[in-house]
């Protein structure tokens, strides 16, 4: 007899951080939406903050590839979350919430962002959870890449040109 234990298979959890709507460019978008939709190929859960800029482009592209989305929101009201959310975490936390996010992921990938994608790089960082960074863009993340947070080099955040590049590495990282 075969449990049912036996023939469930975790999906990776994915968690894309970025510039919320401040700062979002189409650039951001676009690379978010195609990192959506490469995270949907693969199978894994898409975890975001929920909300606007990078975190709506990824959903929306993670949805138009059939994926699987969830939204960890800051608010305590789920009507707060993008549309593009299956599933709605209202954590009514604030900006504690980065920690949330990062210890719900298996693996970790930045899209440019400002000093709330720095915390949830940290919190990451502290947790040493592998991350992946979309080379290019002007940002508060734009110096730790290819290299590390700290003296401590907890984990090394991984360098990456392409959506599809990011998510095979992230992957790669997640399974090794």
């Amino acid at each position: 007899m075969v449990s049912f234990r036996s023939i469930v298979v975790k999906k990776k959890q994915i968690l894309v951080i970025g510039n919320n709507t401040t700062g979002c460019t189409p650039h951001h978008e676009k690379i978010a939406y195609e990192i959506g939709l490469e995270i949907a190929k693969s199978n894994s859960l898409l975890i975001t903050g929920g909300l606007g800029g990078v975190m709506n482009a990824c959903s929306h592209g993670a949805k138009d590839g059939n994926g699987l989305t969830m939204g960890i929101i800051p608010q305590d009201d789920p009507k707060f979350a993008n549309d593009y959310c299956d599933i709605v975490i209202p954590s009514g936390m604030g900006f504690t919430r980065d920690f949330l996010n990062a210890l719900s992921a298996d693996g970790v990938i930045i899209i440019g962002g400002g000093s709330g994608t720095l915390s949830e790089v940290c919190a990451a960082y502290m947790s040493k959870k592998p991350m992946v960074a979309i080379r290019g863009f002007e940002s508060a993340i734009a110096p730790y890449i290819d290299g590390y947070v700290d003296h401590r080099k907890n984990v090394k955040i991984i360098g990456a040109d392409t959506p599809k590049e990011a998510v095979d590495k992230i992957l790669e990282l997640i399974t090794a």
